[in-house]
């Protein structure tokens, strides 16, 4: 099956990606395989979604025939960088088969992923890129893409006119970097009467930074703001407080996020949320931890799977799909 045209960031990490690639590690004779799954962080409905999925590739692999043991630990907050490497760090000491990683920063997880590697660790990447060519496959969102939907729905709910925020998340997160440039690319060029008064202030890694930061942004903008952009699920959460907190939920001002959790359908219904992108983070994990099991029985991966983007709305929000996205799997 051919993936759907690739953004200019997910082409630089697929080229990253067709780099040296790691010999197969041998078979585990009978005796399975431990895979650590990384999360950036483990507080957020998204990243419990990741772990659901890990956690039914397990269950795959065993009726299979394949033992496999998934051992889930990340730092609790996305803006913990040092934990995410020592957890990285950690586990190669303890020699375990295989990693699946989602980078809070492209950089700081770089070089401890290459030590893997070099220590014949295979290391998949999901949901956030890496500037390495040590990864064995790539397998995420096009999340350009999906700062470009979101970009055209603030525009379709503003009727292609009016002022807006974007809300940034924190520098070094190749994910949420993407999403914004996607963003502000698609604002400028598919709607020219759409004036960005904001775009340089950042929400970081929990709700009560980004409500901080929101707050400070409706305290300077809110009697000129029209639409806003939170490109997480921290930013959403933060966003959506202060705006209810200033008295400009249900509508007042157009607000778009990017999370996947079941409470933002609720604030999709209320009027306070007007459009919400929506990943595919059980695939990830999924795929992730099969992708592993490949690589360690000597079968090829592909070096970029990319798992897709919707936008979820009041429209279409009981169509099975979005709503699949929206919740816990069993």
């Amino acid at each position: 099956m051919s993936l759907p045209r690739l953004s200019s960031g997910l082409v630089l990490i697929l080229a990253l990606a067709l780099g040296p690639r790691l010999p197969a590690a041998a078979p585990a004779a009978g005796r399975g395989y431990t895979v650590a799954v990384i999360p950036m962080g483990t507080t957020h409905e998204y990243w419990k979604m990741l772990h659901a999925g890990a956690l039914q590739a397990q269950a795959e692999l065993r009726a299979e025939g394949t033992p496999v043991e998934i051992i889930w630990k990340g730092p609790l907050r996305e803006d913990d960088r040092d934990q995410q490497v020592q957890v990285v760090e950690n586990f190669i000491g303890r020699q375990v088969s295989g990693i699946v990683l989602a980078p809070l920063d492209q950089r700081a997880l770089a070089a401890p992923v290459e030590q893997a590697a070099q220590a014949g660790i295979p290391v998949v990447v999901v949901d956030s890129g890496l500037k390495s060519r040590a990864p064995v496959s790539f397998i995420a969102t096009d999340n350009r893409l999906g700062g470009r939907l979101a970009a055209r729905r603030l525009g379709e709910v503003l009727h292609g006119r009016g002022r807006v925020i974007l809300l940034r998340v924190q520098v070094g997160s190749a994910s949420c970097e993407e999403r914004e440039a996607g963003f502000l690319e698609e604002l400028a060029a598919r709607f020219p009467a759409i004036e960005v008064i904001s775009s340089n202030q950042h929400g970081g890694a929990t709700r009560e930074t980004a409500l901080a930061a929101a707050q400070n942004l409706l305290n300077r903008f809110g009697g000129r703001v029209d639409g806003i952009f939170t490109p997480n699920e921290s930013t959403l959460a933060g966003m959506l407080l202060a705006l209810a907190n200033a008295g400009l939920g249900g509508g007042q001002v157009k607000l778009v996020g990017f999370a996947n959790s079941p409470t933002y359908a609720a604030a999709i219904r209320r009027h306070d949320l007007h459009g919400l992108v929506l990943q595919d983070p059980v695939k990830m994990g999924r795929l992730g931890v099969r992708a592993i099991v490949d690589v360690l029985q000597g079968r090829p991966v592909p070096p970029l799977v990319d798992t897709g983007v919707k936008v979820a709305t009041a429209e279409n929000l009981d169509d099975p799909e979005i709503a699949a996205l929206l919740r816990m799997p069993p």
